[in-house]
């Protein structure tokens, strides 16, 4: 049997035995989404991934659609934000299960709320961040920022490999759009961080456009994966948001990107933003 033929069969078992198990199945889902034709078979080496989710915009039943959309690209690593926990274990156990893609998880949670991320009142989900990468990931670290403006905000940090090689990689998401004094401060926290690593990947939701003043730190450390993107050419950089802002960065340091795209989503008011690296 060719390749082709056994991925087919896998894929048949896989939705049967689904079926068969119904509710009790890992997430409680039915049957995948399909995908683009071109749609790789593993995750792809060297491709990072930044989406801010939307919670709770959208809800739970969205994270089938949520699992199709990552497993369209296949990223080796990949940053959520406005995560529950709970919903990225049932996106993580699609993408296994259905899909054949198995990530490591860590989590950057800044909030333990049952209205929010459900649960049972004693022992709320938690909310923030999630990075899921193809390779181990080690030390973890979560810091929320002193001042998160109107909710806790914060950013996490794993070590992780990309090209081969270890890098540190970020993941954050930044104060609301209107809140450009508390969001400096958190940039100044983050830039911090950032500095001590020669090779480093920052992911997230900033809610700031690219000329935003706060973002100066940030611009001053990295470049963004999309290329033409810059302080100085706003006007040039890729909309990333359903109201055409870009809020969402993947900065860069010592790496040099191959290309970036935006994906235009259902399931978030945030575009799923994808970007190829290659050693600089």
């Amino acid at each position: 049997m060719t390749g082709t033929g056994v991925r087919w069969l896998a894929g048949v078992l896989i939705v049967a035995c689904v079926l068969v198990a119904g509710p009790s199945a890992p997430g409680g889902f039915h049957i995948a989404k399909p995908l683009p034709a071109d749609a790789p078979q593993e995750a792809v080496p060297n491709r990072v991934m930044t989406w801010n989710i939307c919670n709770p915009c959208k809800g739970r039943s969205q994270n089938a659609g949520r699992a199709a959309e990552i497993a369209s690209y296949a990223p080796q690593v990949i940053g959520l934000q406005e995560a529950c926990v709970g919903d990225v274990e049932r996106i993580r156990e699609q993408l296994r299960y259905l899909y054949g893609l198995v990530y490591h998880v860590e989590y950057g949670s800044v909030l333990k709320r049952w209205s929010r991320c459900g649960g049972v009142p004693w022992s709320p989900g938690g909310f923030g961040q999630a990075i899921l990468s193809a390779a181990p990931m080690t030390d973890r670290v979560n810091v929320e920022y002193p001042d998160g403006g109107s909710e806790d905000r914060g950013y996490m940090a794993v070590t992780t490999l990309v090209d081969g090689r270890p890098v540190r990689v970020f993941n954050t998401h930044l104060a609301q759009f209107g809140q450009a004094s508390v969001r400096a401060k958190q940039t100044g926290v983050l830039a911090k961080a950032v500095a001590r690593y020669d090779r480093t990947i920052v992911l997230g939701d900033f809610n700031a456009v690219p000329d935003a003043p706060e973002l100066a730190g940030m611009w001053g450390l990295a470049t963004d994966a999309d290329a033409g993107c810059g302080p100085s050419a706003a006007g040039a950089c890729e909309p990333t948001t359903d109201w055409r802002s870009k809020f969402d960065y993947i900065f860069l340091r010592g790496f040099t990107p191959l290309g970036q795209r935006v994906h235009l989503t259902p399931y978030s008011d945030h575009d799923l933003v994808q970007a190829d690296l290659r050693r600089s």
